[in-house]
């Protein structure tokens, strides 16, 4: 925003207003005493050009395509191509769910992403007795490379961008994926996707970590070095914001610790000798499209421009691409509604529209139906006819940035981004985001948070079409998708087969090996590859680390 003339007329004339409405509200009040944003951001009844009169435009809204990126990280951004299309999918088996895949790509997707079960991201095979009752059910089972072979016969991995959302077993999982890329002849260098591998927001806000936070950063900066050198299109981590917004937080608590955790990764990195510059450019992040359009919209700008300071100004980033936020987006699962499951498409598509006017690389829409099961074929596709039809009917991919200028979204982008800088300041002040999470600081954070928003639902405050306010009788939903439990049975037999067909002693050595690699300071990355080569299972990976490590004890934050 360039400095505005005319500011004393317009103060004047505001004046005037204001006093005029005063007068009109005494007969007739607003819906609401006081209006304010799922950040606690008062909203005020109007914005004009002296809401953001100090503003310096290049420094920080700026053009797109140039520091610091609020505009977008693409000077020409949806005018040149669209975001990537992806549907998060994955459930039962391998074979199962290669065929979802195959059907989203037949349908116009345009990347993967693959949803695994909770054994596979806590690192256990379907035959522990720990995986009772889990397996194939919120994604899909992999206990070994032939499931992974499975899951993507016949997708040829030189051609599509596969992003996997696991954490604590990730570097496991990306051995395999490279195993079977080397199996369908393409290398390494060919291989776009991303693995989240993002630890520290499971310790916070989700659940599905293994190992202590030491030797987990030693594992995400061993796939960073890696990664660096033999994967140069790979994401070697997604830090992701979602999982904090869906525990509970608000948008300022998203942004900001997303970032705090993005902060964390990168000393780590610089830690153990990496140059910014060297694996900079290949973060990548994972954030929310919540339900209050325009926070929404101003919060991806926000920090855009927060992130490209930082890098620049506290890690000394020189390339332009390692300032650069590059994000996937989902919709907000935890605002699905089982009651009038049908409103969900229109909830996903005002969510979606937000991530897509604030400049998103890589959108999932949530189907409507999985407040009540797994997503259903039909489902799916009305999900991703969304983003298409944002795409190619809406118009509003049609400049960069529509929504810049508006006086409420720039002061509401400067509003998030000075409150997330200041829980960073603070967070700082504690150590870092690991210190803070083990004071318990950001469980608490979002812990108040959720309870404050619940409450706001409970007392009508907040308003859920369907939930506390128009509802219907309903008949009780059927035809649902469901995991047939015999799944688990299926993936024990079929690890039965592999151990009685694989040469266990190749599979000890290569074990001995990687425990040997964990013990001492070598990179595990090529250690694993070696092993899960040999077919050994993921279980198997993963406790003999466990052995080394040890396992992670979340802290007490009710105390």
């Amino acid at each position: 925003m360039t400095e505005h003339t005319g500011h004393e007329d317009l103060q004047a004339a505001l004046k005037r207003w204001s006093e005029g409405v005063e007068k009109k509200l005494s007969k007739r009040p607003e819906r609401k005493a006081e209006f304010v944003n799922t950040s606690g951001i008062p909203v005020r009844r109007l914005y004009t050009p002296l809401d953001g009169a100090d503003a310096s435009y290049l420094s920080e809204v700026g053009l797109p395509g140039e520091y610091p990126f609020t505009r977008g990280v693409q000077p020409t951004m949806f005018r040149g191509r669209y975001w990537t299309m992806r549907q998060y999918a994955g459930f039962a088996t391998a074979e199962e769910s290669n065929r979802r895949y195959r059907f989203l790509l037949d349908q116009g997707q345009t990347g993967l992403s693959v949803a695994f079960d909770l054994p596979t991201q806590i690192g256990y095979d379907s035959d522990n007795e720990m995986a009772i009752g889990e397996v194939g059910k919120v994604g899909v089972a992999i206990d070994s490379l032939e499931d992974v072979e499975a899951l993507f016969n016949k997708i040829p991995l030189d051609k599509v961008s596969t992003s996997m959302t696991i954490n604590a077993p990730a570097a496991v999982l990306l051995a395999m994926y490279m195993a079977v890329a080397e199996k369908q002849g393409v290398s390494a260098d060919k291989l776009r996707g991303t693995i989240q591998n993002d630890i520290l927001k499971e310790y916070s806000s989700r659940g599905t970590y293994i190992y202590p936070p030491k030797p987990s950063m030693r594992i995400i900066t061993d796939i960073f070095s890696y990664c660096a050198e033999n994967i140069p299109m790979w994401n070697m981590i997604s830090i992701s914001g979602y999982h904090i917004r869906e525990a509970g937080s608000t948008a300022v608590q998203e942004v900001a610790f997303t970032l705090a955790n993005g902060i964390a990764y990168v000393q780590a990195a610089l830690e153990v000798g990496l140059d910014v510059d060297t694996f900079g450019p290949r973060l990548s992040f994972f954030f929310n499209a919540h339900s209050d359009f325009f926070e929404e919209v101003a919060k991806y700008r926000a920090a855009r421009r927060l992130w490209a300071e930082i890098m620049k100004e506290r890690f000394k980033a020189k390339n332009p691409k390692s300032m650069m936020i590059r994000f996937h987006t989902q919709t907000a699962g935890c605002t699905l509604t089982a009651p009038q499951p049908k409103n969900n498409i229109v909830r996903v598509a005002f969510q979606a529209m937000a991530a897509v006017l604030g400049g998103t690389q890589s959108l999932h829409t949530n189907s409507m139906d999985e407040a009540l099961c797994l997503p259903s074929e039909e489902a799916v596709q009305i999900a991703l006819r969304t983003q298409q039809l944002i795409a190619y009917e809406t118009g509003v991919t049609d400049t960069v940035d529509p929504l810049a200028g508006s006086y409420y979204l720039e002061n509401l982008t400067n509003e998030i981004y000075e409150r997330a800088a200041a829980y960073i300041k603070k967070i700082d002040e504690l150590g870092g985001a690991a210190e803070a999470i083990e004071k318990g600081f950001i469980q608490r954070e979002i812990q108040d948070s959720a309870y404050r928003y619940q409450r706001e639902i409970e007392q009508e405050e907040r308003i859920v079409v369907g939930v506390n306010r128009f509802q219907v009788e309903e008949e009780k939903p059927t035809n649902l998708l469901r995991v047939d439990p015999a799944v688990r049975t299926s993936q024990i037999e079929r690890l039965k087969k592999l151990r009685s067909e694989r040469d266990d002693a190749v599979v000890g050595r290569r074990l001995a090996d990687l425990k040997q690699g964990a013990e001492g300071d070598q990179n595990l990355i090529p250690l694993m590859l070696k092993a899960v080569k040999a077919y050994a299972t993921l279980g198997e990976i993963c406790d003999v680390l466990r052995g080394v490590f040890g396992e992670y004890q979340q802290v007490n934050t009710l105390g």
